[in-house]
């Protein structure tokens, strides 16, 4: 008797009473069943309930939401030094999540997205800012390249594939990815050829540009769900992107040169000469405006849908050297548990870390030269130890000269 109570109990849907037949899906539970139509109103009743308590369908409620300085101690933790940039990026992810929780009140006071674009040099750690964040986000966040970005109608990537991404890491879930974050990366790369307008085509500068001044201020774009070209007969998705925060990236190789031009051109006079000392030579970026922006290639429009404006410092010698050892996924960590895999205890002499830093400075690749050099290093160990019985090595000074000067890395070091 119980057994065959337990069999209708899985042929009808305990909520509706409709039988597997008349059900487009029926899931079974332990004691009962819900078919497909039930299933769908109890997320919207969940949903519903979530935004009337005062959350948010990302599931955090104002108390909830990690504050600024949570955010910067959070990102303290992978990445060494950038204080400015950490701060920024941290207030406007914050901010963010405020934004998307605000109420509809009588004031008529609408708080405003704040895009943001930062500044440095490669391998200062713009896009592990971005990808770190990413890891304590309760929103979908996607990273995207500028560089395969072209105009429509031309060989290369449609400006909506930037919201395909989205869409694929919010699992084509367009409420949620109405609320995401998005990272360009290779901003700089879209700049057109001359500070004047263009008569003819850019087909990967300001045409870009233009097209993704829709995106940045916010408009319902038609997204293929697939990514790739339009066709015609192709279903698409709507997406409003005037809750989706955009966070820009670049390198800007050369800006530098803009930054000391506008700033000598300001100063006239002895006194004047006083101010130009003052200047830090060797980061001219802290000093960078939306008009160097301008000067560099971006049209107005974009600056201008890029409120927030930072900066990423050049790393010097200690910082290089606590990025080798500090952060919780440090490049020496990484190689000591690669080993650990193979059973190997790995250690290294403290003027091997000595060693790597002068050779990183030297090639003017900032964290990345590192990973290359670690790499040119180890290398021949990554090949031997796991054939063999040995359990430990120790990477001596002399170890480490003699498998650098050896390899092809060692033709990287930029005159």
């Amino acid at each position: 008797m119980k057994k065959d109570f337990m069999a209708k109990s899985g042929d009808i849907c305990t909520f509706c009473g409709k039988s597997r037949k008349d059900a487009n899906l029926l899931i079974t539970g332990i004691s009962g069943a819900i078919c497909d139509d039930c299933a769908k109103q109890a997320y919207e009743i969940v949903t519903e309930e979530s935004r009337t308590a005062g959350k948010s369908t990302f599931g955090l409620s104002q108390k909830d939401l990690p504050k600024p300085q949570d955010i910067k101690a959070f990102l303290d933790q992978y990445i060494i030094g950038q204080q400015d940039a950490k701060r920024y990026l941290s207030v406007s992810v914050y901010n963010h999540y405020k934004r998307l929780l605000q109420k509809v009140t009588s004031d008529d006071v609408e708080i405003e997205k704040s895009n943001i674009i930062m500044v440095g040099a490669t391998g200062t750690g713009k896009t592990l800012l971005a990808r770190t964040i990413a890891k304590l986000l309760h929103v979908p966040f996607a990273i995207v390249d500028a560089t395969v970005l072209t105009e429509a109608g031309y060989v290369g990537e449609d400006i909506e594939s930037i919201l395909t991404r989205l869409l694929q890491a919010a699992d084509y879930n367009v409420e949620a990815a109405q609320r995401g974050i998005v990272f360009i990366d290779e901003i700089d790369k879209i700049a057109r050829k001359g500070d004047n307008p263009s008569i003819t085509r850019d087909v990967s500068g300001e045409g870009v540009q233009q097209g993704l001044l829709k995106l940045l201020e916010g408009s319902i774009v038609n997204v293929p769900p697939q990514g790739g070209r339009k066709h015609p007969d192709q279903k698409m998705i709507a997406v409003d992107t005037k809750n989706i925060l955009f966070i820009c990236g670049g390198a800007f190789d050369g800006i530098e040169k803009k930054i000391a031009q506008r700033l000598n051109t300001r100063v006239v006079g002895y006194a004047a000469s006083k101010e130009v000392d003052l200047v830090d030579k060797h980061n001219l970026l802290k000093y960078i405006t939306p008009t160097d922006l301008k000067s560099f290639g971006l049209i107005p429009e974009i600056i201008g849908r890029l409120p927030i404006l930072t900066y990423l410092n050049p790393l010097d010698r200690e910082t290089l050297r606590n990025i080798l050892t500090e952060p919780k996924n440090s490049i020496v960590k990484q190689y000591i548990k690669l080993f650990k895999m193979d059973g190997v205890d790995l250690s290294f002499d403290e003027n091997v870390y000595e060693y790597i830093v002068d050779k990183a400075l030297e090639f003017k690749l900032g964290a990345r030269g590192l990973r290359s050099i670690v790499e040119a290093v180890m290398m021949d160990a990554m090949y031997t130890m796991p054939s063999k019985e040995e359990k430990e090595l120790h990477v001596t000074l002399d170890y480490a000269v003699e498998k650098f000067e050896k390899s092809d890395v060692n033709r990287l070091k930029i005159a």
